[in-house]
């Protein structure tokens, strides 16, 4: 396991992305055209555009790279998994509008990606001026193409994503 980034992480209208080094921003609906989940959307190739109940401010956020599928930590209240190619190396956990890059050290290759989120509802309600108040987890493992699934939804803003995604 490899932790790539933890903290803060500061986000505009609710979105991050993993980007390709080349590629400059992505489309939400098509980000999301054809999934269950509205969490993480990885319908456009080689990129994943990631949502948060925060709209602008921080978020406390961590990105991980295991070698096998880690286990699943029940203290999320929101999960979903994508998969993700990575067709070239140079992937990065972008901010709005590319603010900020911090690489992800990939190899080509298809990947398993989980991404949790916790007191996603109470980000979304609040007005980014209280502080951190919600914390997303990121992390990859080599696999083979999966469908993409909600493993588990708790919250209002979550189920709203969900079935945003579904009607694209």
């Amino acid at each position: 396991m490899s932790k790539i980034f933890e903290g803060p992480l500061q986000v505009h209208y609710g979105q991050a992305y993993i980007l390709p080094d080349d590629m400059c921003g992505l489309d939400l609906n098509d980000s999301f055209r054809g999934q269950v989940n509205g969490l993480c959307g990885a319908a456009t190739p080689g990129a994943l555009f990631l949502l948060t109940g925060q709209h602008t401010g921080q978020v406390g956020f961590t990105l991980e790279v295991f070698e096998t599928a880690p286990a699943i930590d029940a203290k999320w209240e929101e999960i979903v998994e994508v998969s993700l190619e990575v067709c070239e190396l140079g992937v990065s956990l972008v901010k709005w509008e590319g603010e900020e890059k911090y690489p992800i050290p990939l190899s080509t290759g298809c990947y398993r990606v989980r991404y949790c989120a916790l007191d996603m509802q109470q980000g979304q309600e609040s007005f980014g001026d209280e502080g951190i108040v919600d914390f997303y987890y990121l992390c990859f493992w080599p696999s083979t193409r999966v469908k993409d699934a909600v493993v588990k939804q708790t919250s209002q803003i979550a189920q709203y994503w969900h079935e945003s995604a579904r009607k694209l």
